[in-house]
């Protein structure tokens, strides 16, 4: 089952933005989506053998400009988006992820997590939070690993709670989708390899990011993030040129209609060019991969309200739609 959000006025920013729909019992296909509801399936547009929106990526700098017209043509074969489910818009094969990466939320982990013994104000702690996350960005690197694209789901489709989950929590992200190939790219040449947003959940088991049994091995990225269903991703891929300032969006989640994450990505340490030149200085990105880019202040650990079953979440950045979730206790026997 999967819930979905209020229709809006608009879609998403730009004329046209990129989807993987399909109709009742038929197979999934990659669309072109206007913004005013109306689809255009691209195997008949584009005639050839890219049936995934994958493919299509993998000849970006082409497809383009044809996406361009075909979004400008007001011409006969679009049907509404209302007679279509919607899936993740695109399988990646590698799915990098980013943690630490607002400076307001690590500076609130920092204060919150005080050493035994330090009795400083906490106007002394903030600040000295503030210098370290300064210096981190003028200084360091950022902080990046691998997710499973196995744990994708659609951007309304339910999300089941596996059992042993005992803190499941949110993290709404702004993701990047690779178009061109990038290996060892310069922070500078970085976006041209970008050719698009889309909004991704990388939901957290919190209770399993540390392994209790061998501490000393650290994060279990694994068993915490990676359960089937645990990236809710898209609804759309909203191509760069739409998105004139990915250091300026607004993320935004509700839980039941309570705003719970609500902040700008100018709060990011790293931006959108230094995460993905980074992850391309180890990994080679290929089409449809996606680069995802941390999440802000107000996941559930800092509110002390974790995910149940029956919660829905809502979640939207500038530009790129909004996604509706719902989820669900997994089924025992």
């Amino acid at each position: 089952m999967s819930v979905k959000p209020a229709p809006s006025s608009a879609l998403f920013a730009g004329p046209f933005a990129l989807g993987t729909l399909s109709a009742p019992d038929g197979p999934a296909f990659p669309a072109l989506v206007t913004p005013d509801a109306q689809v255009v399936d691209l195997r008949v547009a584009f005639g050839d053998d890219r049936s995934t929106t994958r493919s299509l990526l993998a000849s970006w700098e082409s497809a383009l400009p044809r996406l361009r017209t075909l979004a400008a043509d007001g011409g006969p074969g679009r049907k509404p988006l209302a007679d279509f489910r919607v899936h993740a818009p695109v399988e990646p094969r590698q799915v990098l992820q980013s943690g630490a990466n607002y400076r307001q939320h690590v500076i609130d982990l920092h204060v919150a997590h005080r050493a035994p013994g330090d009795d400083r104000p906490e106007e002394e702690r903030r600040a000295e939070a503030a210098e370290v996350m300064d210096r981190r960005a003028a200084e360091d690197l950022p902080y990046v690993f691998i997710g499973l694209p196995s744990a994708i789901t659609g951007p309304y489709d339910d999300v089941v709670l596996p059992a042993w989950a005992e803190q499941p929590d949110w993290e709404l992200e702004l993701a990047a989708v690779i178009g061109r190939p990038a290996h060892r790219v310069s922070v500078e040449a970085a976006l041209d390899h970008v050719a698009g947003y889309t909004i991704a959940n990388d939901l957290t088991d919190r209770a399993t990011v540390f392994r209790r049994d061998m501490p000393q091995i650290g994060t279990d990225w694994l068993r915490s993030k990676n359960a089937p269903g645990f990236t809710p991703l898209g609804p759309w891929i909203v191509p760069a040129e739409s998105i004139a300032h990915p250091g300026d969006l607004r993320l935004t989640l509700k839980l039941n209609g309570e705003t719970m994450q609500d902040e700008s990505t100018k709060d990011m340490i790293f931006d959108v060019a230094r995460m993905v030149s980074y992850a391309s200085q180890t990994a080679r990105l290929l089409p449809g991969d996606l680069v995802l880019t941390g999440s802000p202040a107000g996941n559930g650990m800092h509110w002390g309200r974790l995910l149940r079953d029956g919660d829905v979440m809502d979640a939207a950045i500038t530009g790129l739609g909004a996604q509706r979730t719902r989820c669900v206790a997994e089924a025992t026997r």
